[in-house]
């Protein structure tokens, strides 16, 4: 039998209410990814990337999330906010380089993610992407399957 999967399943306001409202308002940064069963674009609210010696990535504080399993399937999507979303191709990190980039996403956002790291304290359960954004710059989705 499969190991289940470590994952730090957000409230329901956040899921139903918080969640849907942030990415309507277009304030907020949006991921969007294509499912990787569905193909359907999927779009979720994240904080900013974390910059970590000049490159950007994405962290998942919650674990192995729905839109981390999507985008490593993918390994692409879209960032931005509002209509304007830049185009971006998902390099998993391991290592080092995953382990940087959480300590500068941990140092970054502090309290906020505490919860979900005493949760799931192993770095391996926190998918982590080094974004590399295309030259040619926006794109309104990802492509779908």
């Amino acid at each position: 039998m499969s190991e289940p999967v470590r994952y730090a399943r957000p409230g329901f306001l956040m899921r139903r209410v918080i969640g849907p409202l942030m990415i309507r308002s277009g304030s907020f940064p949006v991921l969007s990814v294509a499912g990787r069963t569905s193909g359907e674009v999927r779009r979720v609210p994240l904080g900013e990337p974390i910059e970590v010696d000049g490159k950007p990535y994405l962290v998942s504080a919650r674990g192995q999330t729905q839109w981390a399993r999507n985008l490593r399937a993918a390994g692409r999507g879209t960032f931005g906010r509002g209509r304007h979303a830049e185009a971006f191709r998902a390099v998993e990190v391991i290592g080092a380089e995953r382990d940087q980039a959480i300590a500068a996403y941990r140092k970054a956002v502090g309290k906020v993610v505490d919860r979900a790291f005493t949760k799931l304290p192993d770095p391996d359960d926190h998918p982590t992407f080094r974004m590399e954004f295309e030259a040619a710059g926006k794109a309104d989705e990802p492509a779908a399957k």
